[in-house]
């Protein structure tokens, strides 16, 4: 019942966290008119607010992988 809970608000918070963080691409119009280039392999450094938003994400998203498997070995 406890994982449940925590499960669910990790998730949303992975939703948060998700649509928080920019955009790194010109985004999908862009992929069908061609127009920009096709940067896939864009070395883009990431800084301040952005690198920290960015390891948080992925802590937050282990730790929804951890937790659904819990919940269904349990």
């Amino acid at each position: 019942m406890f994982i449940d809970i925590l499960l669910m608000v990790v998730a949303g918070l992975l939703i948060l966290l998700s649509l928080l963080q920019s955009g790194k691409s010109d985004g999908i119009s862009s992929a069908f008119t061609g127009s920009g280039g096709l940067n896939l392999f864009a070395n883009v450094k990431e800084r301040g607010p952005e690198k920290v938003l960015s390891r948080l994400t992925l802590v937050v998203g282990v730790s929804f992988f951890v937790l659904v498997i819990l919940v269904r070995i349990i």
